[in-house]
C-alpha cells in the first residue's frame, strides 16, 4: 500500500486573532458543492483511489434492518479485511497511524488494527446542507474568550470551511445529529491491570439536540445547543440515579450546567463540578467530565491549533461493536481486535496546548476529527511529564434510515500510565443497547430537573 498521509495547505493556517472571528467571504464559499461538498469535505477522492469520490452517504438500509427496533445491522458484514497492521509491520503504515495507536501496537503484542474497504456513509438531508452553505458566510466564532461560543449558525455545520482549532471542535460538537436519540440498557465495563473485568452501571441515555430541532428554525439560536439525561439502571444500590447536562453554544452567556438527582434524598442537586478534568465516579476516573463523546464542554483552557488534514487510518463505521457478546469484545488489556473495523479517512488534526495561567489533568491533547461527519474519531492525551497518557477511541455509526447523521457516543479510553481501560455503549449484564432516533423532540418534559426527579423515583 502507498503511503497515503499528506498534509492539505490550502485553507489550514491557525489565524490571527482578528481573523479567527470573520465567516467565510461568499466567493470562497462557492466552493462548496463544486470542489468541496455541501458540508465541507473533499468532493474527490484520494489519489490511489483506496478512499473514493463523495457520492451521498449511505441511504439504503441492509436487508435485516427492521426501522424503530434499536437496532442497527452491519452492512458490511460480509466484508474482509485489506490490511492487518500489528508491531510487526506498523513502521511501514506510521505516517497514517496516530500516536496513540502506535503506542497501542507496541504496548500490546496481540493488538491488531484490521483495515477495511473505505466507505463514505455520513448522510445530510438537503435541510442540513442548506443551513450549512448560509452557516457558512454568516457563523461566527463569539465570547470573551476565543473559542467560547458560536453565533449566527442553525442547523448545520457552522463552519464547513474552517480556518482554525476552535472552529473545527466547533464543527464536531456541533456535527449533524439527529434532534433526538434513546439508547437503552447502555453498558460498561472497566478492565484492570490484572485484566479483570467490572461491568460499570448500566443506563439509559436521552440526549436532545435543540440546535437540530427544526421547530426553532429562524431563532437566532442561543442556549444549550445539546441537552442530555442519563439514569443508571444498576447497581441496586444506584438504580434511579440520574443526571442531566446542558452544554451551551456561548459559555460567555450560559456556562455548561449539570444537576444530578439522587434517590436515597429524592432531591435534585446543582453539580457544578461535572465538567472540565472531574473524574467521572460511574466510571471508575478512567474519563473526566471533558471527555465525554472524547471532548465536551468550554475550550477556554486551551489554545486550539490547527495542524492541518491528514488521510488516516481510524475507527469507523462499527456497527457490530455493540451488538457482539462481551467476551467477543473485551480481552484482559485492550478491545479485541476481531470487533472493531477500521477504514482509511482525511481527518482534520487539532492541537490543544494547556495555557500558562490555567489547569488541567492534561497538559496537551491531539484531536482527530473526520472531514464527512465532523465526528472526533480520536483523542490523545499528554501528562505534564510531557508523556502520552490517555488514548480515546470512537466507534461511530452513520444512520442509513434516509435522514442521515451520526452515532458519536462508543467509545474506549486506554490509560497507558495505570494500564487499564473503559469501553462505553457495549451489550450489559441487560442485553445489547437499542438505539433509537428521531426528528423531533419526543419528551419535552424530561429534561427539566423536576421532570429528571419524576424519573428518579424508586
Amino acid at each position: 500500500m502507498k503511503t497515503l498521509f499528506h498534509l492539505i495547505t490550502a485553507g489550514v493556517v491557525t489565524l490571527n486573532a482578528l481573523g479567527a472571528f470573520a465567516a467565510v467571504p461568499a466567493d470562497e464559499a462557492k466552493q462548496l458543492g463544486t470542489t468541496l461538498t455541501a458540508f465541507g469535505a473533499e468532493k474527490a477522492g484520494s489519489s490511489d483511489g483506496v478512499i473514493p469520490e463523495y457520492a451521498g452517504g449511505l441511504t439504503k438500509p441492509p436487508a435485516d434492518f427492521v426501522p424503530n427496533s434499536g437496532v442497527w445491522p452491519d452492512p458490511f458484514k460480509n466484508e474482509k479485511p485489506v490490511l492487518r497492521i500489528t508491531a510487526a509491520n506498523m513502521a511501514q503504515y506510521a505516517d497514517k497511524l496516530t500516536p496513540g495507536v502506535q503506542a497501542l501496537l507496541q504496548r500490546f503484542p496481540d493488538y491488531r488494527v484490521d483495515v477495511y474497504p473505505t466507505h463514505r456513509t455520513m448522510h445530510y438531508p438537503q435541510w442540513v446542507l442548506d443551513n450549512t452553505q448560509k452557516n457558512a458566510t454568516q457563523a461566527k466564532l463569539t465570547g470573551k474568550v476565543e473559542g467560547d461560543g458560536v453565533e449566527g449558525a442553525f442547523g448545520g455545520i457552522p463552519f464547513p470551511m474552517p480556518k482554525n482549532g476552535y472552529e473545527v471542535m466547533w464543527n464536531a460538537q456541533l456535527s449533524y445529529q439527529r434532534t433526538q436519540y434513546d439508547a437503552q440498557n447502555v453498558g460498561a465495563y472497566l478492565v484492570d491491570t490484572s485484566g479483570a473485568r467490572t461491568e460499570l452501571p448500566v443506563m439509559n441515555v436521552i440526549e436532545y439536540k435543540p440546535y437540530y430541532d427544526r421547530s426553532r428554525a429562524g431563532d437566532k439560536f442561543k442556549g444549550p445547543h445539546d441537552r442530555m439525561w442519563l439514569t443508571l439502571l444498576t447497581p441496586a444500590t444506584s438504580a434511579g440515579t440520574s443526571n442531566l447536562v446542558d452544554y451551551s453554544i456561548n459559555y460567555s452567556e450560559a456556562d455548561q450546567v449539570s444537576w444530578a438527582y439522587f434517590p436515597s434524598q429524592r432531591r435534585v442537586r446543582m453539580a457544578p463540578d461535572f465538567k472540565y478534568d472531574t473524574p467521572t465516579a460511574a466510571y471508575g476516573g478512567v474519563l473526566f467530565w471533558d471527555e465525554a463523546r472524547l471532548f465536551a464542554g468550554r475550550m477556554d483552557k486551551f489554545d486550539f491549533k490547527l495542524i492541518g488534514k491528514k488521510e488516516m487510518i481510524v475507527p469507523y463505521n462499527n456497527y457490530r461493536y455493540s451488538q457482539l457478546p462481551v467476551d467477543e469484545v473485551f480481552g484482559p488489556k485492550h478491545i479485541k481486535p476481531d470487533a472493531l473495523r477500521w477504514e482509511q479517512h482525511r481527518v482534520w488534526v487539532v492541537e490543544a496546548s494547556l495555557k500558562p495561567d490555567a489547569r488541567h489533568a492534561y497538559s496537551k491533547r491531539v484531536f482527530y476529527v473526520d472531514e464527512d461527519g465532523w465526528t472526533l474519531l480520536e483523542a490523545d492525551g499528554y501528562g505534564h511529564d510531557g508523556k502520552l497518557w490517555r488514548v480515546g477511541l470512537d466507534y461511530p455509526i452513520n444512520y442509513y434510515d434516509g435522514n442521515g447523521g451520526v452515532f458519536i457516543s462508543a467509545n474506549t479510553f486506554y490509560d497507558l500510565q495505570k494500564g487499564n481501560y473503559f469501553s462505553f455503549f457495549t451489550s450489559s449484564s441487560r442485553g445489547s443497547p437499542q438505539l433509537r432516533v428521531a426528528d423531533k423532540l419526543e419528551k419535552p418534559n424530561l429534561f427539566t430537573p423536576a421532570g429528571m426527579a419524576g424519573t428518579g423515583l424508586r
